[in-house]
């Protein structure tokens, strides 16, 4: 259990961190941080406040589609964006295509070892991803077919309002499914159920 929120509360902060790497790159920010960066530019709200706001309207989503939260969306909900406005406190913008790549593929990296810490930890899904799962199970329709819709409309959105769509957006699309199922088996801890033995006692979750 210490190594699962251990877990969990890093990957959560290291989210954060990465978003602000790719957003600093500026060679084309992830989906759902095109729309947080579109939204930016039109109220005077930091870019974290805006992606908190951002995941309590997804939660929001979450009633009638029937999904319920677990320890794991709320801290994801509450903490990415804090921890994003932490990033862009020391995290330069990208002079240059050489920077640009660094910042996007270190952004890229530490994202997608977060996502496989903190789902890892089995505390349940981020506001995003339990809106696209249940979208799938309430829908009947492939999980890639709903990912790719979501995707699609914020980034449009996001487009529409200001918001950078670059090759780094595309690139994102591509790689971050492998590199989160990746470091999804580096950092799953195993949760075993013991079935209640004869002594009576409870089964134990580890």
């Amino acid at each position: 259990m210490a190594r699962r929120i251990a877990q969990l509360l890093v990957g959560v902060f290291l989210y954060g961190i990465g978003i602000a790497f790719l957003v600093r790159s500026a060679l084309g920010a992830a989906p759902w941080d095109v729309l947080t960066q579109g939204i930016t530019r039109h109220v005077p709200l930091s870019f974290g406040v805006v992606t908190t706001i951002v995941s309590a309207i997804v939660l929001l989503l979450w009633i009638p589609i029937r999904q319920r939260p677990g320890i794991g969306t709320i801290v994801n909900a509450v903490l990415v964006g804090p921890s994003a406005d932490v990033g862009f406190l020391f995290i330069p913008v990208g002079e240059g295509l050489g920077q640009q790549a660094m910042l996007f593929t270190i952004g890229l990296v530490v994202l997608s070892a977060a996502t496989g810490l903190y789902i890892g930890a089995h505390f349940g899904p981020g506001p995003r991803d339990g809106l696209m799962t249940g979208l799938h199970v309430r829908l009947r329709r492939p999980i890639w077919l709903v990912r790719t819709c979501l995707e699609v409309t914020v980034v449009l959105v996001g487009w529409a309002l200001g918001g950078v769509v670059g090759a780094g957006t595309v690139l994102f699309a591509l790689l971050v499914g492998p590199l989160c199922q990746f470091f999804l088996r580096t950092f799953a801890v195993p949760v075993v159920r013991e079935s209640t033995p004869r002594t009576g006692h409870l089964p134990v979750e580890g």
